[in-house]
C-alpha cells in the first residue's frame, strides 16, 4: 500500500511539474513582433490628430500612403507623408527606441530618423519621433501603425 501511494505521489508531482513548466504564452521578442510592413492608422502632429485611416476629413490625407516596412530585418523602407521613399537599415535600442539609419536617398532631416516605441501588439505599433519633422513644419509626430 505504501509503495502504491509513493508511486501515485511521484506521478502527480511529475504531472504538476510538466504542466507548470510548459507555458504556451511566451511573448516573442520585440524584434520579431515588429518585423512587418506597417501603415498609418492614426497620426498626430504636436498632439493634434491630423490623419485617421478611413476618415473623410483628414487634415493630411497624404498619410494614407505612409508606410514603414520592417519585414526584412535589418532593412527598412520608409514612405513618408509626401510619398518620398528611402531605404536603409533599422535597429532597436532595447525595447524603447527604433532607429532608422543610412537612409538613401536621405530624407530632408538627414539619413537617420529615431523613434520612441510606445504600445506594441500583434497588429499595432505606436512610435513617436524623437526630433521634429521638417516635412510637416517642424512638428513632433506620433504614429499609430497597423498591420495589415
Amino acid at each position: 500500500m505504501k509503495r502504491t501511494a509513493i508511486i501515485a505521489f511521484v506521478a502527480v508531482l511529475g504531472l504538476f511539474a510538466v504542466l507548470t513548466g510548459c507555458s504556451k504564452n511566451k511573448t516573442e521578442p520585440l524584434s520579431e513582433r515588429i518585423a512587418k510592413n506597417w501603415s498609418a492608422q492614426k497620426v498626430e502632429e504636436n498632439n493634434v490628430v491630423v490623419y485617421t485611416k478611413g476618415a473623410s476629413s483628414n487634415v493630411r490625407p497624404g498619410y494614407s500612403q505612409y508606410s514603414l516596412d520592417l519585414s526584412n530585418p535589418p532593412t527598412v523602407v520608409i514612405k513618408q507623408v509626401d510619398g518620398f521613399t528611402s531605404t536603409g537599415q533599422y535597429e532597436l535600442q532595447g525595447d524603447t527606441r527604433l532607429i532608422l539609419k543610412n537612409l538613401s536617398p536621405a530624407p530632408t532631416d538627414g539619413p537617420t530618423i529615431e523613434f520612441n516605441i510606445g504600445a506594441v501588439t500583434d497588429n499595432s505599433l505606436e512610435i513617436t519621433r524623437t526630433t521634429a519633422d521638417r516635412k510637416t513644419g517642424g512638428t513632433t509626430n506620433k504614429y499609430t501603425l497597423s498591420n495589415p
